[in-house]
């Protein structure tokens, strides 16, 4: 067994094992309404930011309602929900049987009968179908660049015309940051957290057909987050 394919299955392990666990909790909070101190709360406020990004993006294109989406690395459900109440059809999946649980109670409190919603525990590589656009936000940070573009190559092989990622840009300054322990603060935090080039990702997004629509950043106190929109 090579060293980057036991990498990619302790990563995947690590990655199961705690949003199954303490970060089940944690990060419910986090992304959810539960109390959270200044730093996580600056966390939830970022990640919200991504997601209304993203949401606006496909609004103002005009044909949400039309669309077949899939959301890999789902979480709680964050981007689900907004994308399902404009009227997407939904396909959404995450790693953690815990996350998507809690994300199919979201769903019922807040949509009535959601038929055009369909959840799924899965890693993004065990994913199957062929959706219109493809979103994976705020997951690669978990994983190395070799391992992530494997993960987006099989992510573009399901997006008939669109990806969109988010991850954590890798700088000087942030690289910085993380050593010091303030990049991915809290006694909790036990998955790996990665940054990755810019240059990288867009290499990869280019050798699997796509090239680069939209972009932007989001940038709080302790989340960042660069966002990318690739198109075939």
């Amino acid at each position: 067994m090579t060293a980057t394919i036991k990498n990619k299955i302790d990563d995947k392990t690590v990655v199961k094992e705690y949003f199954n666990a303490t970060g089940f909790e944690r990060w419910r909070n986090i992304y959810g309404n539960g109390t959270v101190n200044k730093v996580q709360l600056d966390i939830r406020k970022g990640h919200q930011q991504t997601i209304d990004k993203v949401v606006k993006w496909l609004k103002d294109d005009g044909n949400l309602s039309q669309l077949s989406i899939c959301d890999a690395g789902c979480g709680v459900g964050s981007l689900t929900i907004p994308l399902a109440q404009e009227g997407a059809t939904v396909f959404a999946s995450d790693i953690s049987a815990k996350m998507v649980g809690e994300a199919a109670e979201k769903i019922k409190q807040v949509m009535t009968n959601p038929t055009n919603v369909r959840l799924a525990v899965q890693d993004l590589e065990s994913i199957r179908g062929e959706y219109d656009t493809v979103i994976c936000l705020d997951v690669l940070i978990h994983y190395p660049t070799e391992d992530a573009a494997q993960m987006i190559g099989h992510l573009a092989s399901l997006a008939k015309s669109r990806l969109i990622l988010s991850f954590a840009p890798k700088t000087a300054f942030l690289t910085a940051l993380k050593k010091i322990g303030e990049f991915f603060p809290g006694p909790s935090k036990t998955t790996r957290a990665y940054q990755h080039k810019e240059a990288d990702i867009i290499k990869i997004l280019e050798d699997n057909g796509f090239t680069i629509k939209r972009r932007d950043m989001t940038s709080t106190s302790f989340y960042y987050s660069r966002l990318l929109e690739a198109v075939r």
